[in-house]
């Protein structure tokens, strides 16, 4: 069998049979592959470690029936090690591995720009210069771009006006006209939208100056938007701690609370998603309320 090597992140592991693994990689050339990791779970394992979530590593693998078998691992980067010890960063982070997995859909397609957007993102969550909820929001916006999701925020979703528009509608894809404005839009601040204009481009100078309840409304807007088209519940965005009080200057983003064990094995172990979703819009706190005069069908 032919052998290949690869640097990438590790997204998800699943356990397979009584000793191995099975490992969700995002790599460099070949895109999103699922491999076996035979023996990790044992304790003499050589690089059972070296395989879990959030790993940057180089591996090799050799090609199989049905899954690739991993022979060799060397880590590049460990950055679960600035990660699990904060429970922020953690579940911030885990929703933003979940994101990749579920948008990079297709096994074996190069997707290079979400590779290093996900190496980029787990390096800043991992450090301690930038709130992780910042992060999250800034990386699901850039992720959905790549799948041609972005929302329009200086025009109309529908008709292509140029904005800015007051209304924000997640079926229609965006910021949306008085005459396109369907039922059910929201009203969110104008201070909302130019925080998500910022956090697509990497504005992060517009980013952190942003007040607590603009950060709260622009959270809201981009859970419901990446998942009004995953048509799909992510199961680690009601896990994730929203935005703590500001730190004074200076100071490391960082949370008091550490990770609970329980909850940092579920998510490394649990392959399936909850299926009983609530509406997507009840993800996170702080989202924009629905228009309601709008919503009772008045244009």
């Amino acid at each position: 069998m032919s052998l290949y090597r690869d640097v990438g992140v590790v997204l998800r592991v699943g356990k397979l049979g009584e000793a191995d693994r099975i490992v969700t990689l995002l790599t460099r050339r070949y895109g999103k592959v699922r491999a076996v990791a035979k023996g990790v779970r044992r304790t003499g394992s050589r690089f059972g470690a070296r395989l879990e979530p959030f790993a940057h590593v180089d591996v090799q693998l050799h090609t199989g029936r049905t899954l690739d078998v991993i022979t060799q691992v060397q880590t590049l980067d460990a950055f679960g090690m600035g990660i699990v010890g904060d429970y922020r960063r953690y579940t911030t982070a885990c929703a933003a591995l979940e994101t990749v997995d579920r948008i990079v859909a297709e096994e074996r397609e190069p997707v290079l720009r979400v590779y290093l957007l996900t190496v980029g993102a787990l390096r800043a969550f991992s450090g301690r210069d930038r709130d992780p909820s910042l992060v999250l929001d800034s990386f699901v916006l850039r992720a959905m771009a790549f799948a041609g999701w972005a929302p329009a925020l200086d025009e109309c979703a529908r008709c292509g006006l140029a904005g800015p528009h007051p209304a924000f509608s997640v079926a229609a894809g965006g910021t949306i006209c008085a005459e396109c404005r369907p039922t059910g839009t929201v009203r969110p601040a104008a201070t909302t939208i130019r925080l998500l204009n910022a956090l697509l481009n990497g504005e992060w100078a517009v980013a952190e100056d942003s007040g607590e309840a603009v950060r709260g409304e622009a959270s809201g807007l981009v859970a419901a938007h990446l998942q009004w088209h995953l048509e799909h519940r992510l199961r680690s965005l009601p896990l994730v701690e929203r935005h703590a009080a500001a730190e004074p200057e200076g100071r490391e983003y960082e949370s008091s609370n550490p990770v609970p064990e329980l909850i940092r094995q579920r998510a490394s172990g649990v392959e399936e998603p909850v299926e009983h979703a609530t509406p997507s819009g009840a993800d996170r706190s702080g989202a924009a309320q629905p228009d309601s005069a709008n919503a009772s069908g008045n244009s």
